[in-house]
């Protein structure tokens, strides 16, 4: 059977939940319709056994093979959209101001969906596959709290595998790597505490916005002479804010950004320091500083080797050798994926999406405001999962 070709016939029906999802977004821990569709979908397509116990929206399917025994494999896809104002024209652009579906995580619903629908309809296969609908991917938790609720207790897996969409990739072909393959994140949060005063008297103050500049210049210091430059590691201030007039200088000044590294070493030591800096810079001027960090932060994607040799091969088999790389770059972008990972082998890898560009020429990519996902790899990334169950033992 050519499970590809056979998933191609149900494209306009992908297309149709796609666009849909699309049009109506939902932010993390919010995806009430679209648990809703995902729900009427799984049964409509002769699932039995569905959950929603998980994470307020988050949804859980098991499908049993007809083989016999065989490894209980998790599949995960994410549902949430993004805090963006969609800029596109087309008919299925979001019909909510300020939230658009920026990241592909309705395309990657909608793989899992037929999936479903294909292994229900044969299970032809060993073992069971658990569909993970997963919602609150970006930056929220989602992950994190279904393992806190219970998910990988109530459905122990032998492996888990997602799939992630790729603006510049070409349309179709996979990628992925053994180890880390995307980074961890934590969110840091600078304060600053000195003594408020007059602009033309500064000696009569205690300037925090110095002091930031200051720990500013040091986090460069930090990462481009303190850790080798064959370590990926970055660390990027986004707000400085300080005052409110310009005849007065400030009592406290604030400073927040994001760490990124693919090793928990370089990030346990990066922490430490960046405290060091923040509190002794503080000490040097006679002010006080604390750093902290986010409530929410990923740990590194790290996949096993045998489940990428796994996915490669279920990659090759829908689409061909030649069109799957084995041995792609990391990212310093991170994915809540990682919280599987860190508690079963598995295997995070990319689908690509294409070359969609802008007028002026730049690729349209993730979380950009004209991003779309492209209809046309709907098949191919929900034949990877079909695949990876066909070829379970």
């Amino acid at each position: 059977m050519d499970t590809l070709q056979s998933l191609k016939k149900w494209l306009p029906e992908m297309i149709d939940i796609r666009r849909t999802i699309h049009r109506y977004p939902e932010l993390g821990f919010e995806e009430f319709n679209t648990r809703n569709m995902v729900v009427e979908k799984l049964k409509e397509y002769g699932v039995e056994q569905i959950d929603t116990d998980f994470a307020e929206t988050g949804v859980v399917a098991v499908i049993p093979g007809s083989l016999g025994a065989g490894k209980t494999l998790g599949l995960r896809a994410d549902m949430d959209a993004l805090p963006i104002q969609e800029e596109n024209e087309f008919f299925h652009r979001s019909c909510k101001a300020g939230t658009m579906h920026a990241c592909g995580h309705d395309g990657h619903t909608t793989m899992l969906l037929y999936a479903a629908k294909f292994l229900a309809e044969h299970r032809t296969f060993k073992g069971k596959a658990v569909l993970i609908f997963q919602p609150a991917e970006e930056g929220v938790g989602g992950a994190e709290s279904m393992i806190q609720d219970g998910v990988l207790e109530k459905y122990p897996l032998d492996a888990c595998y997602a799939l992630h969409n790729m603006p510049g990739i070409p349309e179709g072909h996979f990628a992925f790597k053994g180890g880390a393959i995307m980074a961890s994140s934590d969110r840091f949060f600078v304060e600053i505490v000195g003594k408020s005063g007059h602009a033309g008297l500064p000696h009569n103050t205690l300037d925090p916005l110095l002091v930031a500049t200051q720990i500013y210049q040091g986090i460069q210091a930090l990462v481009s002479r303190m850790h080798s430059p064959f370590e990926p590691l970055v660390v990027s201030v986004t707000q400085l804010h300080c005052g409110e007039t310009n005849n007065a200088i400030a009592e406290k000044a604030r400073m927040s950004g994001t760490i990124r590294t693919l090793s928990q070493t370089v990030r346990n030591k990066l922490i430490e320091q960046l405290e060091n800096l923040v509190n002794n810079t503080a000490n040097a001027y006679g002010l006080r500083a604390k750093l902290s960090l986010g409530a929410i932060s990923h740990p590194a994607t790290v996949n096993s080797t045998l489940e990428v040799n796994l996915a490669i091969n279920a990659a090759n088999s829908v689409v061909g050798t030649e069109n799957v790389n084995g041995e792609c770059e990391a990212l310093l972008a991170s994915e809540d994926f990682s919280y599987f990972l860190e508690k079963i082998p598995g295997c995070y890898g990319f689908v690509g999406n294409g070359h969609k560009s802008t007028e002026e020429g730049n690729l349209i990519g993730l979380h950009h405001k004209k991003y779309d996902f492209n209809d046309e790899i709907l098949p191919v990334g929900a034949a990877y999962f079909v695949s990876l169950m066909m070829q379970n033992e």
